[in-house]
């Protein structure tokens, strides 16, 4: 479809007042000048790598319909990349999942799945539910790769779990992102994940031991390491927006990726909602387990986070990598970014980043 677009162009070397065409799906120019019509940004579509549900609706239980309203919902949000995370479950879950969930992906309503453990510590677990916590395997690890048939995109592991470091070592010889999470590893411990292959740190800070001056733990190693991106949940309660700037500025451009570890309950009203079998209170935009008042995911939309990431004093042109480039990067799609040549995935936001329109 062709399409012509004009207004303040975000490309990856800076900001440019024009006009964006695209002819066949496929961008074709873009171009400097007098900006013609309403007042707005011209963004690529959001890319969310964790993502639970929303609008009702869940990816946790495996249910197709339920995921393609999971997906509707979010692209309402300027999402147009969504994988579908999972909660720590039982292999047959998990199993049945990728299997409802590969023709989704072929069909493109999902970029792929992310298994969000079962493989995760204990001692932060957050909202995962311990009772569905092992060791890796990597029977299931390989079982669920073969069953995928490429739909498989990522799998979150605490590095310190035996047989951490050969299972990430696998998923990474799969082509499958290898993320670091819900974990109580030492730096060192940390380190060793990263060097098995481990890419992406899963929500930093939330669901890891804590920084210590004579224990870094992993927000530390995960920071500090160059090949590693850091998923940030910018709705101002997972994070503060000063250590929001300062896991961005740190990392750097390159290596932060915007999430909304959204569940059901976003987009709808406070009230009794379900995560993994277990029962969760939204209040306030807030979501808690109910049976002890952790945090279980957000009640996030990717816009929302763009505009708490802007509002936190990132500058436009780095939340930008942040919710599209830098993760579209991850899973090697050719959208992410407006340049000529690349597939002509656009989203128009008004003067205030609310989306008016996804094309």
């Amino acid at each position: 479809m062709d399409m012509r677009l004009s207004g303040r162009i975000v490309t990856p070397t800076g900001i440019v007042d024009g006009v964006l065409t695209a002819e066949e799906g496929t961008i074709t120019a873009i171009e400097r000048g007098p900006i013609d019509g309403p007042e707005q940004w011209i963004v690529p579509g959001f890319v969310d790598i964790h993502t639970h549900g929303g609008g009702g609706h869940t990816f946790t239980t495996g249910d197709a319909d339920a995921a393609r309203a999971v997906a509707a919902f979010h692209r309402g949000h300027g999402t147009t990349t969504i994988l579908a995370s999972l909660v720590s479950s039982p292999f047959e879950l998990m199993r049945d999942a990728t299997e409802a969930y590969r023709p989704l992906v072929e069909e493109g309503v999902l970029g792929g799945v992310h298994f969000e453990g079962p493989y995760l510590a204990e001692l932060r677990c957050g909202a995962q539910n311990p009772a569905f916590l092992r060791d890796p395997s990597i029977d299931e690890i390989v079982e669920l790769i073969k069953i995928g048939g490429g739909a498989v995109r990522m799998m979150t592991i605490a590095p310190e779990r035996p047989g951490a470091i050969d299972a990430i070592a696998a998923l990474a010889a799969e082509g499958v992102l290898a993320a670091i999470g819900h974990t109580d590893a030492s730096y060192e411990a940390t380190l060793a994940g990263v060097a098995a292959g481990a890419r992406v740190a899963t929500h930093l800070f939330n669901g890891m031991r804590p920084v210590h001056h004579r224990e870094p733990g992993p927000i530390i190693g995960l920071l500090s390491s160059p090949s590693v991106a850091v998923e940030l949940v910018a709705d101002g309660i997972h994070l503060h927006d000063g250590t929001l700037a300062f896991a961005a500025n740190t990392a750097g451009v390159g290596r932060t990726v915007l999430i909304t570890d959204a569940m059901a309950a976003a987009g709808m009203p406070d009230g009794e909602y379900e995560l993994g079998g277990q029962a969760v209170i939204v209040a306030d935009r807030v979501a808690r387990l109910a049976r002890d008042g952790s945090i279980a995911g957000s009640t996030l939309t990717m816009d929302a986070a763009f505009r708490q990431a802007v509002g936190a004093g990132l500058p436009i042109t780095d939340v930008v990598r942040a919710a599209s480039t830098t993760p579209a990067g991850l899973l090697g799609l050719p959208t992410g970014a407006l340049e000529v040549g690349r597939r002509a995935d656009v989203l128009t936001l008004s003067p205030d980043l609310y989306v008016t329109a996804v094309h």
